[in-house]
């Protein structure tokens, strides 16, 4: 991987800091109005939902009265998590593997049979890796993990009509998107010496962006809302394993989870209006998915980018 230079470091870093770190909430939020979170008679589904940012997501909407079932890989994290929470209704959880589409269409079923019924689904489970490696269905693992099965989950509640009429879907995406132009054939690459960790991850968080505009523009029911939301800079234990050097340096700014799950939990509660087809909401305001000139690529709908992610999921299937 090549070296980045210094001084593109140091312009990274004063641009974005003031902004993204724990001082933009801190000064943006003197401006909120706040309501209290009343999800009572809702019914959450949160995937990466036994810590971090969904974590923080599922317990605040616990306390605030929803039924929440939480997703991860590991079922003692869940369950850790799970007992942690003093809610009206206990949280609940179920166990997949999102680099495994076999896993989430198991999840599927495993909602269907268990009769839920979702108002709100927060897709928050994400990865990001330095080397490329394949899973086990011949597929780059960040792609499965970040877009690919998130696509799958809320395609499949929508047909099924697991989500409600008024459902709200909230994917949890990321500014290190804005660097990346959307390139389809780069979703998934698979080629060694073609493969760079930060723009797998990129371009998979601009898909998710791209997802729910599409979902936006083509919803049969007009209650429903799609919204893709940037969490600032939290400290997480992914972005500590992922990304360790940024952590040291940043450590003291950085958010908290309930700070990087606030917009999440807003969007949720308040289910605001979005006036773009594709937005990115970063602490309660709709903002636009491209800050350089290189990223936006007319060429590129997110009808395409539907359209490649279903073919892909079909072949998987056959």
């Amino acid at each position: 991987m090549a070296k980045v230079p210094l001084s593109k470091l140091i312009k990274f870093y004063v641009r974005f800091t003031p902004s993204y770190s724990a001082i933009g909430y801190n000064l943006r939020s003197i401006f909120w109005r706040n309501r209290p979170n009343q999800f009572n008679g809702q019914t959450w589904l949160v995937t990466g939902g036994s810590e971090g940012i969904g974590a923080s997501a599922a317990r605040q909407a616990a306390e605030a009265g929803a039924r929440v079932i939480c997703v991860a890989r590991d079922a003692k994290k869940l369950e850790a998590f799970a007992q942690s929470v003093k809610s009206p209704i206990p949280i609940t959880w179920l166990t997949a593997d999102f680099s495994r589409t076999r896993d989430v269409h198991r999840l599927l079923e495993d909602i269907k049979v268990g009769g839920h019924s979702f108002d709100v689904l927060v897709n928050n489970v994400g990865i990001q890796k330095h080397q490329m490696i394949l899973t086990d269905e011949e597929m780059e693992t960040s792609f499965v993990t970040n877009i690919l099965s998130h696509h799958i989950l809320v395609k499949g509640l929508l047909e099924t009509r697991i989500l409600k009429d008024n459902a709200t879907v909230i994917e949890v995406a990321s500014g290190g998107m804005y660097n990346h132009k959307m390139v389809i054939d780069d979703l998934n690459i698979t080629d060694p010496a073609r493969y760079a960790g930060p723009r797998a991850y990129g371009l998979a968080k601009r898909a998710q962006c791209m997802t729910m505009g599409f979902w936006k523009e083509k919803a049969v029911y007009p209650q429903q809302r799609f919204y893709a939301m940037h969490p600032g800079w939290v400290d997480t234990a992914s972005v500590n394993r992922s990304m360790p050097r940024f952590v040291a340096i940043l450590k003291s700014v950085l958010r908290d989870h309930d700070k990087g799950a606030d917009t999440i939990v807003y969007l949720a509660r308040e289910r605001p209006d979005q006036k773009r087809s594709e937005a990115i909401w970063f602490d309660r305001k709709e903002r636009t998915t491209h800050i350089y000139a290189h990223t936006p690529n007319p060429g590129v709908s997110a009808h395409d980018v539907v359209n490649h992610l279903d073919t892909i999921a079909a072949a998987r299937m056959a």
